[in-house]
């Protein structure tokens, strides 16, 4: 009986831990904060707000997709998204929309 005691404790913290195919409930908000500042960012440089641009954080780890009209708005965008507090690195699958 006090094994079983004991146990559940331990059942319930490793429930609240992070694997690597899951986020954590503190992760996953770090992440939906990191996403939303990217977001914000981006909307505030001109020459990328009008951008149909989509933003998904995992773990630290941002990932731009969508189409834009250069290849200096790519790396615009790249280099907006490096500069947000919390990313960890960024994953770029921006491409240019054909002319």
């Amino acid at each position: 009986m006090i094994v079983a005691a004991l146990a559940l404790p331990a059942f319930f913290i490793a429930g609240c831990t992070s694997t690597p195919t899951s986020e954590s409930a503190g992760d996953y908000a770090s992440d939906a904060s990191v996403t939303a500042r990217v977001k914000a960012a981006l909307l505030a440089d001109p020459g990328l707000k009008s951008l149909a641009m989509s933003v998904s954080t995992y773990r630290g780890v941002v990932v731009l997709s969508g189409n834009v009209n250069s290849e200096e708005q790519i790396q615009k965008a790249v280099a907006v998204t490096r500069s947000v507090s919390g990313v960890q690195s960024v994953n770029n699958d921006l491409h240019v929309k054909p002319q």
